[in-house]
């Protein structure tokens, strides 16, 4: 509540609306800078809001307002907007005394759904391009609007903005100089421009707490009003934008792509032109500025007052943020968003290189129409280390040209993941932004060789930039097509002696040879190459050329740098990257596969690559994996893809054969193990691998019946979906076959021993009444199989002693005891190497499956000799593949690689950090219901109610696929889907967690979150 709010006598005012508008209602303060705002509820929800006007108001002001919204019901209806409520006398407007004794102004206007924007989350693209197209709508729809209350002259008038330079000795330090340079920009160039555009009715105040957001009945958020017209006036239609804008794009990480979404969803209402386009980035700072200046004079005036300067603190991070970006970019990017080229000369510039193509000199004086293209994409396995190319593999890119060979070309705009220094990086963390986008034409050959100039140009710079994989030896020259219209060509990785002859401004003739190629240890240590680059402009980055750009940001900078290939005598389709077509590859597969094989995410993701814990798509951009256990030890480990090539380049055949590799393997894994289980069985899968501990357990008691907890999942072979609630009794399932007997599973938090000291005991006693059914049906129990901590049930930590139970009363009645340890073994948990272990029970059968061959076709069961005996019975048992020398030497490299590198060590480590994280989430977050887990198998429980449980599936849907758009993948679980599944490659580090954290508690504090 304002200062002003604060005195008014809302109990006088609740009468008077009484009075006026026959209203019997509660009202609420509402902020407000001068005047007295209320929220008006009837039957407890708002219906109206009720302005009372600063004493000696204008009354001219209010029926402006009025006069404004009527016209705009009939000529903008789309636009949500309130109404104006007469009152009883049919009046828009009456006067009332205030409990002072002084009339004042009130009005009565409909209420809107939703909250500010100013505090809603998430600003995404859509909304933000919704804002632009109903700001136009508004606009469009005052254009014809007219009203002598229009004529006001006044602080928030944008074209008289010059009015804060007197004020500038209330702003401190540093930033007093930001509002100066402003300031100058304004009156020296913003000011004319603005008199010669025509002055027309604008809102003129859409800060973020003038928009109202409401989530739609889908759950996506909408604009759902505009509201307080107290500012409206008539200025140039560019202001309205610019306006909005400075909003916009204050709290976001890239405000360029936030203003261009606003700023396109305009232009498509109402068309922006050149001379308005190039005004909307200047006009956003200086509203800024004015906004920033007022909120000093105001802390001045009323120091209490927080609504007075609710804005200011993002104002002025932007301001300094926004004093490294050079406004021709931020036109470029404009432009672009609103389907024009970057720069106005762009087309002629390209047109007139189209022209010529084919005329130009040789820059290599070689004809590259003979050059083979190199390719260094995403999907080419270099550098070996996503995040650390080597001296050698930077030596050797492209590969060797010998002299005499054709040289080999390196594409334009090709995504690549070779740029891995500190400057090509642009967050903290190993899946923050990075440049991958290649924005020159490669020309692999040898050092030494001359380079030409394609056409006559001046020196703009020549420089040697020695540092470690940047250019070597550079040089830049300035053309000019026969129209003067300039561009740029650079040439990078030369030879630095190029520095002591050349200067700027020195001419170089077409075909002139200005220059050589260098060595490695001259070019910045690459392979010999001229990075070849062509700039239309060099305004914002001068001689400090981007040879790479983020993907996201590609549009812009391959608009600023198209490619070059005409000046090299080639085609441009000839020399660009074409990555995988998205849309094709889905059009594809759901053609050519079934409809219940399913992508994850509302957004599939594409991913070329994989290294450690991360995944990159085929832009090159990194994805944080915290989902994908089955690379145990992490994407593409180099010492597996080493053992794996040297056993493929000697010998791959079955276990029909004796080989070392088999023996190893067994003899490793079995030394991990309790020392009775000792005979291994080496298949294909976890699900073959389930398959046979049902033989098995069946031939070793010569029953058929089975024990199984709940929603466990324990694969697709017939018998494992058998085996599977998740499955058998979920969409499509023909429920549990009748030799199959189900107890529930032993979840400690949505369980009915919930808080029971005793709940292990408890939810084991289940089994009794599962082997009473076995015995009334005149069955036999075969054994008990269940994941050993529950993992499609929910990331489910069982009560302590529950398995121990469970094992003691299942060997008593006869039966065999399986632990599905495909998710929880091999050192995930952290303290344990296997789950049983932390339940301090012994199994009799062990099933492992993928994530023993980090990902190659792999599982195997142990079980003990008398079980291996009693299933030896004269029928052979076979793998083709299971067992095979390649899966071997894979699965005993993998054990080895757990141990070496200390991951069950990482996961504990980084498992506990997890969970202390996401356990401050919780106190601060009441949709998280549970968090649980141990090492890197972590589950986080949403609920719409914390007492009774509730789930919230739609808000862990939602997380999910929006942590997928920050680039982090997790998977949701649970038999209401509520459970977010963390449960990632070993290698994940505590950076990493951090950066999970930072993104989680983000999206958790989202308006569609939370009402999910």
């Amino acid at each position: 509540m304002s200062s002003n709010t604060a005195t008014a006598d809302i109990a006088h005012w609740t009468a008077v609306l009484a009075g006026t508008h026959g209203l019997t209602a509660r009202l609420e303060s509402l902020d407000g800078e001068y005047d007295l705002n209320f929220r008006v509820l009837t039957d407890g929800r708002p219906s109206h809001v009720l302005k009372v006007m600063r004493p000696g108001c204008d009354p001219a002001l209010v029926e402006l307002q009025c006069a404004a919204l009527a016209h705009l019901a009939q000529t903008a209806p789309a636009v949500p907007l309130p109404r104006v409520v007469p009152a009883l006398d049919d009046a828009s407007v009456v006067t009332r005394d205030g409990p002072d004794g002084q009339p004042r102004l009130l009005w009565l206007i409909t209420a809107l759904d939703g909250v500010a924007y100013g505090t809603f989350r998430p600003h995404g693209p859509a909304l933000l391009g919704e804002l632009g197209r109903r700001v136009g709508e508004l606009d469009a729809g005052l254009a014809d609007f007219a009203h002598p209350g229009l004529a006001r002259s006044f602080k928030w008038d944008l074209t008289g903005a010059g009015w804060i330079r007197p004020h500038l000795d209330l702003i401190d330090g540093a930033r007093r100089s930001i509002i100066t340079r402003i300031c100058d920009e304004f009156e020296a160039r913003l000011a004319p421009a603005l008199a010669g555009l025509p002055p027309v009715p604008i809102h003129n105040d859409l800060n973020d707490y003038n928009i109202l957001v409401a989530l739609d009945a889908s759950g996506q958020p909408r604009i759902s009003g505009l509201i307080d017209f107290g500012d409206m006036g008539a200025s140039p239609a560019v202001c309205e934008v610019a306006i909005a804008g400075a909003y916009v794009v204050l709290g976001q990480e890239r405000p360029f792509a936030a203003l261009g979404h606003l700023v396109a969803g305009y232009h498509a209402i109402r068309p922006l032109n050149d001379e308005e386009l190039a005004l909307v980035w200047p006009l956003l700072l200086t509203r800024l500025a004015v906004s920033v200046v007022n909120s000093a004079m105001m802390k001045r005036e009323r120091p209490d007052d927080t609504y007075v300067t609710i804005s200011e603190a993002p104002a002025w991070r932007f301001l300094d943020l926004a004093q490294e970006i050079a406004p021709e970019m931020a036109l470029a990017q404009l432009r672009l968003a609103c389907g024009k080229p970057a720069l106005a000369a762009a087309p002629r510039i390209l047109d007139w290189l189209a022209a010529r193509c084919g005329s130009f000199a040789s820059v290599l004086d070689e004809d590259l129409s003979r050059a083979r293209m190199a390719d260094l994409s995403v999907a080419a396995p270099v550098p070996r280390d996503p995040f650390a190319l080597d001296t050698a593999e930077a030596a050797a890119l492209g590969g060797s040209v010998t002299e005499g060979e054709p040289a080999r070309l390196g594409y334009y705009a090709e995504p690549r993941l070779i740029y891995t220094g500190a400057a090509f990086q642009s967050g903290p963390y190993g899946a923050s932004d990075r440049r991958t986008v290649h924005l020159g034409i490669d020309i692999f050959a040898p050092a030494g060789r001359r380079v030409l100039a394609p056409l006559a140009g001046t020196v703009e710079a020549v420089t040697d930039r020695a540092e470690r994989l940047d250019y070597g030896g550079v040089v830049i020259l300035r053309h000019e097509t026969d129209a003067g219209d300039a561009f740029f060509t650079l040439y990078g990785h030369l030879n630095p002696d190029v520095v002591a002859r050349l200067a700027p401004g020195q001419g170089i003739a077409a075909g002139e040879t200005f220059a050589t190629l260098g060595a490695p240890h001259q070019n910045g240590g690459w392979a010999p190459h001229l990075h070849f680059q062509l700039a239309l402009t060099t305004s914002g980055f001068g001689h400090d050329w981007p040879g790479v750009a983020d993907p996201d940001e590609a549009g812009l900078w391959t608009a600023i740098c198209p490619n070059p290939a005409a000046l090299l005598n080639l085609p441009d389709d000839a020399t660009r990257h074409k990555g995988p077509d998205f849309a094709a590859l889905r059009a594809v597969r759901e053609t050519r596969f079934a409809a219940n094989l399913k992508l994850s995410y509302r957004e599939p993701c594409l991913f070329l690559r994989g290294w450690r814990h991360y995944l990159f798509d085929a832009m090159g951009r990194p994805y944080l994996d915290a989902y994908n256990n089955v690379p145990h030890v992490g994407h593409a480990h180099p010492r597996i893809l080493a053992v794996a090539a040297r056993q493929m380049a000697t010998l791959n055949t079955n276990t029909r054969y004796l080989h070392p590799a088999q023996i190893a393997f067994a003899e490793t894994l079995c030394a991990k193990l309790p020392q009775r289980l000792s005979v291994c069985f080496f298949v294909n899968s976890g699900s073959e691998g389930n398959e046979l501990a049902l033989r098995l357990a069946r031939a070793q008691t010569g029953g058929r019946d089975m024990v199984v907890p709940d929603h466990g999942y324990h694969g697709m072979t017939t018998g494992a979906l058998d085996l599977s609630a998740y499955k058998f009794a979920g969409p499509g399932g023909g429920g549990a076959p009748s030799w199959v007997h189900l107890v529930e599973v032993a979840d400690p938090y949505r369980g009915r021993y919930r808080g029971d000291r005793q709940a292990g005991e408890k939810y084991a006693a289940e089994v009794d009444t599962a082997l009473a059914a076995i015995e009334a049906r005149g069955g036999r129990l075969a054994g008990f199989i269940a994941e050993t901590f529950p993992s499609v049930g929910g990331q489910i930590i069982p009560p302590p002693g529950y398995l121990t139970a469970v094992y003691e009363k299942i060997r008593a009645a006869g039966g065999v005891c399986i632990a599905d340890e495909v998710q929880t073994g091999l050192g995930r948990l952290g303290r344990h190497y296997w789950g049983f272990e932390a339940q301090g029970a012994e199994p009799d059968i062990v099933v492992l499956g993928k994530p023993l061959g980090n990902g190659h076709p792999l599982g195997a069961v142990v079980t003990t000799a008398e079980i291996a005996a009693s299933f030896a019975n004269g029928m052979e048992f076979f793998s083709t593949f299971g067992g095979s020398t390649l899966s071997c030497v894979i699965g005993r490299e993998v054990l080895a690689i757990v141990d070496d590198e200390g991951l069950q060590a990482n996961a504990e480590a980084v498992g506990d950090h997890l969970l202390d994280g996401l356990r401050a989430l919780q106190e601060r977050h009441p949709v998280i219901g549970d968090v649980r887990g141990m090492g890197l198998f972590l589950g986080v429980e949403m609920v719409r109610d914390r007492e009774t449980l509730a789930p919230a599936t739609e808000a862990a849907g939602y997380i999910a696929n929006r942590l997928r758009e920050h680039r982090i993948l997790i998977g949701t679980e649970g038999p209401h889907d509520n459970v977010l599944k963390i449960r990632p490659p070993l290698t994940f580090g505590r950076d990493d967690a951090e950066m999970l954290l930072d993104r989680l508690d983000r999206i958790l504090g989202e308006d569609a979150c939370r009402a999910g």
